[in-house]
This record gives C-alpha cells, sequence and structure tokens, in this order.
C-alpha cells in the first residue's frame, strides 16, 4: 500500500509554543520535524502527507499554518489541515480568505478539550457551512462520550465534508465498547463524514498496543463506514504513546489484509486523495 498520511504533526519549539504537551514526558521536549519524520518512514510505503494542526497554544495557531505553508511541496508534504476557531465571528472570514493562499486542505477545532456546548451555537455552526461553500473538510476531534454531539454537528451541517479523527477516540484500556459503538454507528449512518483510521493504539494499556488489541475496535468502524468513507492517519509523534509510527504501519497492513487491494489503497490513500484534494 502506498499511504497517504492525513495526520502528521509537526513540533517546532523554538516556534511556537505547545502548553499540552507540558505532562506527557515523551512528547514533552525535543523537536519532531519533517526531516525527522521522512527518516523515521523510508521505506515504508509513505508516498506523501498532509500536515495536522498540532495543538498550539492559541497565540500561535495562525502562525503555525502560515510557516507549514513555507514546508509544502518539500519532503512529500502535500498540504496542511489548519486550525480555525468557527466559534468567533470577529475574524473568521479573513482567516478562511488567507488559508486559500496557505495551501490549506481542511480545517480542524480540538473539540475534545473544549465546553461539549461549544459546537452547538449558530456562530459555530455558520462559520462551519462556509468551510464546506469553499469546498474544505473539517476534522472533528472529540471523546467517545462526546460521539453524540459530533453526530448533531453532522446533521446541522449537511453540506460539509466532516472526517472523525482517530476512530472516536475509543477507550481500548478500559473496555468501554459498547456505548463508543453505539456513537459510531449514528454518525456512520450520516453520509457527509468519513472516519479516520488513526491514533487508536495510544488509548491501548501501557504495553499492550497490537493487532490483536485494537483489531474489534477497527473491525467495527470499518463494518459501519467500509472501506469508501476510511482515511489512514500516522499521528506522529503522538503514536508514539502507543505503538510508534513504523509499528503501526505494519499493525495496518494486517488489520486490512482481509480487504481487496483496491480496498486497501483505497484506505491507505486513495480516499484521502479524493476528500482533501491532494
Amino acid at each position: 500500500m502506498d499511504f497517504i498520511d492525513t495526520h502528521q504533526h509537526l513540533i517546532y519549539r523554538d516556534r511556537f509554543g505547545y502548553g499540552w504537551t507540558g505532562g506527557i514526558p515523551a512528547l514533552a521536549s525535543g523537536d519532531f520535524t519533517l526531516a525527522d519524520y521522512r527518516g523515521l518512514t523510508a521505506g515504508a510505503g509513505v508516498a506523501g502527507t498532509i500536515f495536522m494542526e498540532a495543538g498550539v497554544d492559541d497565540a500561535d495557531y495562525q502562525r503555525e499554518a502560515r510557516f507549514i505553508a513555507g514546508l509544502v511541496g518539500t519532503e512529500g508534504l502535500l498540504g496542511q489541515i489548519a486550525s480555525c476557531r468557527p466559534e468567533e465571528e470577529a475574524g473568521f472570514e479573513a482567516w478562511l480568505d488567507e488559508c486559500s493562499s496557505l495551501k490549506v486542505v481542511g480545517f480542524r477545532r480540538m473539540l475534545h478539550v473544549m465546553p461539549d456546548d461549544l459546537s452547538r451555537s449558530s456562530r459555530f455552526r455558520t462559520n462551519l457551512r462556509r468551510i464546506g461553500a469553499a469546498g474544505l473538510v473539517f476534522d472533528i476531534c472529540v471523546l467517545a462520550r462526546q460521539l453524540p454531539i459530533a453526530a448533531e454537528l453532522v446533521r446541522a451541517c449537511g453540506d460539509q465534508p466532516f472526517v472523525l479523527d482517530h476512530c472516536g477516540v475509543p477507550d481500548i484500556a478500559g473496555g468501554a465498547f459498547e456505548a463508543w459503538a453505539a456513537g459510531i454507528d449514528a454518525l456512520a449512518e450520516l453520509p457527509n463524514v468519513s472516519v479516520k483510521l488513526s491514533g487508536i493504539t495510544a488509548y491501548c494499556a501501557a504495553g499492550t498496543a497490537s493487532t490483536e488489541t485494537v483489531r474489534p475496535w477497527v473491525d467495527h468502524v470499518l463494518d459501519r463506514f467500509g472501506p469508501s468513507r476510511m482515511v489512514w492517519g500516522g499521528d506522529w509523534p503522538v503514536v508514539n504513546l502507543g505503538a510508534g509510527l513504523p509499528e503501526w504501519i505494519a499493525i495496518t497492513g494486517e488489520l486490512l489484509a482481509g480487504l481487496s487491494s483496491d480496498e486497501q489503497s483505497a484506505i491507505a490513500g486513495g480516499n484521502a486523495r479524493d476528500l482533501y484534494g491532494v
């Protein structure tokens, strides 16, 4: 499989603040650069990447996108998913306009760290519809308990294409399958949302990340969304909290081995090319 990694984080501490990494020893120090990524994945079948906004401190999110725009076209970087603030009226349209020149192929507002009602406001939803009108995807990052809220948002913005990050953040370590599965089922019924096969090894109990551990969860998502509505992401360097990127690539191959070659190719990269326009 030739992968398009739709979830590549990069960390440059001399340029931006990453307050969220402070309590995570594996991520709290050092840089994670584009050159580091390409060295790590050499020969692993990664044909290209899409940068995913890395949760920089609020004061830095626009500067991050401007910086990443200068890297697109190097080291296999095809485009970026930029951070945005749909809950804000002032400046949102101007930011959307600026991003048209920053090689942005989608947007994300991390909702799992924000109040549940943030995405329920009329302003938030109106601004999301502007993203859809521009032909761009919105990535949803929510906790498993917030999946019903995500479904509300998707229903309210029927012309906006969405991607659900990290298979809906299942609590694999806690074995909380049923409620998560019900949330996945509800979202999968909505035609304007796809799912991202990414991140899930980080939700396993320490030392247990493996094909066998994650297979029931991935199989459920694949059964509900189907191969035509799934994209792949590495989630580097957060993936280091689970299997690590090279191992995650190998696990992905094992998880998808039962599919046809066309289905595997669609998940690995074809769907991403169509959805994000890269």
